[in-house]
């Protein structure tokens, strides 16, 4: 219940705090490329449920529903700003969104896209599945990009075990460190 009033609270305030820079953003991605400003990812949520996960558009319209890393050219596949958005982080404010709506939460482990059979599985097989998506992980801030699979899902399956409150706080802090310095981003 704590951490959902502080979901709530901070979803707010970042809400409008970074009211401009949402404005801004989907300006700059509507005067640069053809298509929505918001695509609208299908996701795994808590107990594999499916929902719609929103995010600034940073690929072109009509590129596969698929992990970046799987694409044949990825950087073809980016917008103009896309690269930046994605290295910024900028991209994800619109999941605020989703963490207003219950879909997520500000910590967890990132959701996995519908068609990542692999990670859902492994999830799964962990009870890490029981959790609510995050905005940030535990392994958002020891790796993100740069971990496979079954690290990544060990450290989800870490932060099943040791959650709390200041657990929380402190995945966020490093968060904060991580988008400040661009650590562990493939695009």
């Amino acid at each position: 219940m704590i951490k959902r009033g502080f979901d709530v609270f901070l979803a707010l305030l970042a809400g409008v705090m970074l009211f401009l820079p949402l404005v801004i953003v989907a300006g700059m991605v509507r005067l640069t490329s053809k298509g929505p400003v918001l695509y609208w990812s299908d996701r795994v949520g808590r107990n594999n449920g499916i929902f719609k996960m929103p995010k600034f558009r940073s690929m072109r319209v009509g590129t596969p529903a698929v992990a970046t890393h799987l694409l044949r050219n990825a950087d073809a596949a980016l917008t103009p700003i896309g690269s930046f958005l994605r290295k910024s982080s900028l991209d994800e404010i619109p999941q605020l969104w989703s963490i207003l709506k219950g879909d997520m939460s500000f910590v967890g482990p990132r959701p996995a896209l519908f068609n990542q059979e692999d990670l859902i599985t492994l999830r799964a097989d962990c009870g890490v599945d029981q959790l609510l998506p995050g905005l940030t992980g535990w392994a958002q801030v020891n790796g993100r990009d740069s971990l496979t699979i079954p690290d990544k899902v060990a450290l989800d399956q870490q932060y099943l075990h040791r959650r709390s409150f200041w657990f929380d706080l402190y995945i966020l802090w490093l968060t904060f460190l991580r988008v400040v310095r661009r650590d562990d981003v493939a695009h």
